[in-house]
């Protein structure tokens, strides 16, 4: 079923809008029946629907105070120390965000935020991982790529010296260096640093009233085993979208704790 126009309308504020389900089947529900011809949004899955949609970077900068000064370090300390590990002959990485991007795949912290154009690729994400709370809930979020990305140019039309530092820049990496990229149909966001991604879809698009830019959509923890199940069926699993021994291992080991998976 279609969701009613006048539900939505009841939900959305600043171009935000949450939906809870309490199902599996109501969220493939939302997606064929509702979705299914929106191919300008990007999607991304967290294991906790309390959690903000920042950067790893941004939840260190708050942890630690950590300077502007310092982030510009930690990018080069970053170029550095992989003199030598990328292997003989690597590809020459010409932009920061290039960087960024390769340090994102190994584990650094770093501005950016990994999103996918699946639905169900985010939803596997959102559920990948065990949760130790009793009761949670996991959230796959939709971003109009599209609409964001065109409301950054007029930033930047307007203000051509300070209007990037205020927007979102979105980012596809064509290095060989990521498979696991190219395997999850991923891109990176990149958000000016301290604002998570809600805060400025709500600033940037205040008293919007009939057109969705971020959606939340929210289930519930207990569908964890149901959710990789039915994923599984359509190979979304660690085996396809992690394509190394690690991907292969973690497969094995979902199959182990989950019955019939």
């Amino acid at each position: 079923m279609k969701l009613d126009i006048d539900y939505i309308a009841s939900k959305l504020k600043n171009g935000f809008f949450e939906h809870e389900v309490s199902r599996w089947e109501d969220f493939n529900d939302v997606i064929c029946n509702t979705m299914l011809d929106h191919n300008h949004y990007i999607w991304r899955g967290q294991r906790s629907a309390d959690w903000l949609l920042e950067s790893n970077l941004d939840r260190l900068i708050k942890k630690y105070k950590i300077s502007n000064q310092d982030i510009g370090g930690h990018l080069n300390n970053f170029k550095f120390a992989t003199r030598g590990r990328r292997g003989t002959n690597p590809v020459t990485i010409e932009t920061d965000d290039g960087w960024w991007a390769l340090g994102q795949h190994h584990g650094l912290a770093t501005p950016l935020l990994d999103w996918t154009t699946s639905p169900y690729v985010a939803a596997y994400f959102a559920f990948k991982e065990e949760s130790d709370i009793n009761g949670g809930r996991r959230a796959i979020y939709a971003l109009n790529h599209l609409a964001v990305t065109k409301k950054c140019n007029e930033i930047v039309n307007a203000k051509p010296d300070t209007g990037e530092q205020d927007s979102i820049k979105f980012i596809q990496p064509l290095s060989d260096e990521n498979p696991r990229l190219v395997n999850q149909s991923g891109l990176f966001s990149k958000a000016p640093i301290g604002i998570d991604i809600e805060t400025w879809v709500k600033e940037k698009f205040a008293e919007i009233s009939n057109r969705i830019y971020l959606m939340k959509i929210v289930l519930p923890d207990q569908e964890r085993d149901i959710v990789l199940k039915a994923l599984n069926r359509m190979n979304i699993n660690h085996l396809t979208l992690f394509p190394d021994l690690s991907g292969a291992s973690e497969f094995c080991n979902t199959s182990l704790k989950i019955r019939k998976y």
